[in-house]
């Protein structure tokens, strides 16, 4: 299997992208295509130990910014790593696609190049969120900030498909995000979305509030892609602080305290890897003729790791043909 690593996207790259590729080479069974400007890569390459055998590199003159229009740069930058990273998929020399980059331009790219699967018709970014219950993958995260009552419907159709084939989960929950559990609550657009999901096969639970979702209340959450984006990045925010919060509380407190602290440790430490997003990896593109897995911008060297690893997953359980066969279904 052949998976390619967008090494100038990220806020770290190359340096820790390109580390966190040469830990999958060394894990799992792949072949990884490290895209973008060659000189750097070698640069970083020269100083780890690394399987030769297992690591490429396909130059890219060029790299699109975090901060740049995703459409215009994906048309302008021809030679950047995400478009031509994206184009070793279109050309079949790849079998999957992982970038901590420009997330508008990955999206934006992939679905110029590679299309959309038949029967989808908006994109949709799916993120796995840790629970006091099971994990809840909540999707779109972003790709489609102003999508139809239909897409939520797909969004849940493709979260079911990957639920059961990569997560073991035989029969999910799918819920609505909303202000309220009641069917009347929210916009015209929630209800509309509300009543496609009832009469769908799908296990529609109904509408679920964002405090919900960390009780472990569903298995898959849809929403649109600006809602969905804020939920991700509260969450991002509250975690951080909380954490930064306990270090202040610990470091002022009486020496008892600290002794109390220290005999929890262990305890703290699984919680903290529980609920570590390096330890999930990477978004998958759901609706994407391809491959695509997305990377957070500040992911560490772990995390992309991980990423390659779902890409891996996402290509051997044939995600996107259970994903045709439900939308079939249809």
């Amino acid at each position: 299997m052949k998976i390619v690593v967008d090494a100038m996207g990220g806020d770290k790259a190359p340096g820790v992208i390109i580390k966190g590729a040469i830990m999958a080479a060394r894990e799992y069974d792949y072949h990884l295509i490290l895209v973008g400007q060659e000189k750097a890569i070698k640069d970083v390459l020269r100083q780890e130990d690394y399987p030769e055998d297992r690591i490429s590199i396909c130059h890219a003159s060029d790299a699109i910014g975090m901060e740049e229009p995703a459409a215009v740069s994906v048309r302008k930058k021809r030679d950047s790593s995400i478009v031509r990273g994206i184009d070793l998929l279109k050309k079949g020399e790849a079998d999957a696609f992982v970038s901590a980059g420009n997330t508008g331009a990955v999206v934006c790219a992939a679905t110029l190049s590679l299309r959309l699967l038949q029967g989808v018709d908006r994109p949709g970014i799916a993120v796995i969120f840790p629970t006091l219950g099971e994990p809840c993958m909540v999707l779109d995260v972003g790709a489609n900030i102003d999508p139809k009552p239909i897409h939520l419907l797909q969004y849940g159709i493709m979260g079911d498909a990957y639920s059961k084939y990569i997560l073991g989960k035989t029969n999910p929950r799918v819920g609505l995000l909303n202000i309220g559990e009641e069917s009347t609550k929210g916009t015209d657009f929630q209800k509309e979305a509300h009543l496609l999901l009832s009469e769908s096969k799908l296990n529609f639970i109904g509408n679920i509030e964002p405090k919900e979702i960390y009780k472990g209340g569903a298995d898959i959450v849809v929403c649109d892609g600006f809602v969905g984006n804020v939920f991700l990045k509260v969450t991002e925010g509250f975690a951080y602080a909380a954490t930064e919060l306990m270090k202040k509380e610990l470091s002022e407190s009486s020496v008892l305290t600290k002794l109390g602290a220290l005999l929890t440790l262990p305890a703290f430490k699984a919680i903290k890897k529980k609920i570590d997003a390096t330890e999930y990896g990477g978004a998958p593109l759901f609706g994407i003729d391809g491959r695509v897995i997305i990377s957070h911008g500040a992911s560490n060297d772990i995390a992309i790791k991980n990423a390659v690893r779902v890409a891996g997953e996402y290509v051997n359980h044939n995600v996107n043909v259970h994903i045709l066969e439900e939308l079939e279904s249809y």
